[in-house]
């Protein structure tokens, strides 16, 4: 569904109460690029990702199509940059009852500073309810980048919203897909390499293997379906490679 025709805002459920929010955007000579937020629509809802401040109308836009604003009570992101959280206080203005969520080290060095409200923080594999739907915190530092970076799994669902993490360019792309997207991912990533290359990045990989996604919810591109652990271990080998 197109929220926005000036800008081609569109939101998609990927899997059951969980909602794709994608705004494309074009460059001049390139293949452009896109920006997603994952709005889970529980009891609690959560939105992971606020994108960046100036993108804030139309993805608000966007949530307001699938419940009020005001509903909101979570605003995760995995780490502190602008197209994960550049809207933050924007949105708890809007949502005058959510509250950020973040890792420990996110809330510790910059969103108790720079938020409007004071986080929920979580450590790592802490479960948080949302009601109708729960979600699980995975400490990843520096994977691919930030010292406080993490992701969330929502567990009915075996989502994971796994950030920059399989980024792939473009702006006419599905907004679920079965198709390779290691590959598309890897030759962006070799064109502008974001990735820390932290020595524990592959028992990171492995860590979140094992528990056994079926679905990625990347922040660029494409969310996909199918063996996450056997992706996530086929990106730990083209990283070590």
């Amino acid at each position: 569904m197109i929220t926005n025709s000036e800008s081609g805002t569109n939101v998609h459920e990927i899997t059951e109460r969980i909602y794709r929010i994608n705004t494309p955007v074009a460059f001049e000579g390139g293949a452009g690029f896109s920006f997603n937020q994952y709005l889970i629509a529980a009891d609690q809802p959560l939105l992971f990702h606020t994108g960046p401040r100036k993108m804030f109308p139309l993805v608000r836009e966007a949530v307001a199509s699938v419940l009020p604003v005001d509903r909101l009570r979570y605003i995760g992101f995995s780490h502190v940059e602008g197209d994960e959280c550049g809207s933050l206080n924007e949105w708890l203005a809007a949502a005058p009852e959510s509250i950020p969520l973040c890792s420990r080290v996110a809330g510790m060095t910059s969103i108790e500073d720079i938020a409007d409200r004071s986080p929920r923080t979580l450590v790592n594999d802490e479960v948080l309810s949302l009601g109708s739907h729960s979600v699980r915190w995975h400490d990843t530092p520096h994977l691919p980048h930030g010292w406080e970076c993490g992701y969330l799994t929502e567990e009915s669902t075996q989502t994971l919203f796994c950030g920059d993490l399989f980024t792939q360019s473009g702006t006419d792309l599905p907004a679920i897909t079965e198709s390779d997207i290691l590959g598309p991912s890897e030759a962006f990533r070799k064109q502008m390499d974001y990735f820390s290359h932290a020595k524990n990045t592959g028992a990171m990989l492995e860590y979140l293997a094992s528990t056994e996604p079926k679905i990625l919810a990347c922040m660029h591109g494409s969310a996909w379906r199918g063996d996450g652990g056997k992706l996530l271990r086929a990106l730990a080998n083209a990283l070590s490679s």
